[in-house]
């Protein structure tokens, strides 16, 4: 059988390695880009994080989470570690639960992906992005950028998401699917940066610091998250920031990001900490109230917001201007205006209707022999190795199901 998978990334060469199981199947990945799996060497800041140990349906989200399951289930976090190891793949986990190579760069993933393909006799057609995709009688034919013609027996849609455009995001799998009458959700930037009013955050400009942090409208919590949180000039970044940007990306209009900035503190200690200071160091100013605490320029920030002069002696501050430190400290408030686009975005929020595919197969309801895999399809999961383990999980199933493998593989 020949089959055909357009999008040599994660999904799609997991895929391609599932289909080539066995060897009656002829695979061939058409990949637009110069080399296979580009925007793969730009996860995890380039070392990859290729799953996390604790993946479950509560970290993927989508119009039906639940349609990962099956996938999820045939193709688990430690699946996937058997497989990279077989491959030749060494890893090491964090105590997070994320699982990364253990040569700490992205590269090693994909080498060992694009390398076993080749043993197994799969090919590889790179610079060469599919401009159409039809079915003629049984056959799928494909239409290259020039004209050139190629056929194939399954299709497999692979194409990733829009997310990331400058290291091969593209919208070119909605765009096929559609051709085949499939729906595609809207799309919005998931795993991305905020902008906030930057009044106050533009001043701590590449300050990082540990919080926690909750998304609201009106006082109903729409996301919340902890951990690292870096300061820009429009806003914040980092890792507990992804984890709230999905919902400000979907549903934000309105809403304030509230920072807990002591998070391991509640409002009464916090006080405490401050009066104990104040007792044994009267004559220390303002400005080293919080030192030992917090990030200096964080402490002066927390200061000007709640207008105490920075010179003012530690003795002089009243009851009432250690509880309104306090306040700020646990509630220091950015309203949102938004987040950054598709090019720097880690995964795209929406994409192919679920509900016009099998979960069990990946194989589209309105299309025999087609069948779709990874960030194209409307599931997207949380920061931390969520989203290419849903690749490998996806796209495996994709291959084995196209390839007439599924029961071989049960």
């Amino acid at each position: 059988m020949d089959i055909g998978i357009i999008g040599g990334g994660a999904s799609g060469l997991a895929a391609a390695l599932a289909a080539r199981e066995s060897l009656d199947n002829a695979v061939t990945v058409f990949e637009r880009q110069n080399r296979p799996a580009r925007k793969l060497l730009a996860t995890g800041n380039g070392r990859c994080n290729l799953t996390n140990r604790g993946a479950g349906l509560e970290n993927y989200h989508g119009g039906d989470p639940d349609f990962a399951g099956p996938a999820l289930y045939r193709f688990g976090p430690e699946d996937t570690l058997r497989w990279f190891a077989g491959l030749g793949l060494v890893t090491r986990t964090e105590p997070s639960g994320r699982v990364y190579p253990l040569a700490d760069t992205a590269g090693s993933v994909a080498d060992v992906l694009r390398l076993a393909l080749e043993a197994r006799g799969g090919s590889i057609q790179c610079a060469l992005p599919i401009a159409r995709a039809e079915k003629q009688d049984d056959r799928f034919l494909l239409t290259g950028p020039l004209g050139e013609r190629y056929a194939c027996d399954r299709l497999i849609i692979a194409c990733g998401g829009m997310a990331g455009a400058r290291v091969g995001g593209v919208k070119d799998g909605y765009e096929l699917l559609r051709g085949f009458g499939h729906t595609v959700t809207e799309l919005r930037p998931a795993l991305v940066q905020l902008r906030t009013d930057n009044t106050w955050v533009r001043s701590l400009k590449g300050v990082r610091t540990q919080a926690r942090l909750t998304l609201e409208r009106e006082g109903a919590v729409l996301a919340a998250a902890a951990g690292e949180v870096q300061f820009t000039d429009y806003g914040l970044t980092g890792p507990a920031v992804y984890d709230l940007s999905r919902a400000a990306s979907v549903d934000g209009a309105g809403c304030v990001v509230y920072l807990r900035l002591l998070p391991e503190l509640d409002k009464v200690d916090i006080i405490q900490y401050m009066t104990n200071k104040q007792n044994d160091f009267p004559d220390l100013k303002a400005e080293n109230l919080l030192s030992g605490a917090l990030h200096n320029s964080i402490a002066r920030t927390v200061l000007r917001r709640v207008q105490i002069p920075q010179e003012t002696r530690l003795w002089a501050l009243s009851e009432a201007a250690l509880a309104e430190i306090a306040d700020m400290l646990c509630r220091f408030d950015a309203p949102l205006t938004g987040t950054l686009g598709f090019e720097d975005a880690q995964v795209t929020a929406g994409g192919a209707d679920t509900a016009q595919f099998d979960p069990e197969t990946m194989a589209s309801r309105l299309m025999p022999g087609l069948y779709a895999c990874g960030e194209v399809l409307d599931i997207d999961g949380d920061c931390g190795g969520y989203n290419l383990q849903w690749a490998w999980s996806s796209g495996r199933l994709a291959g084995l199901a196209a390839g007439g493998l599924l029961e071989a593989a049960v």
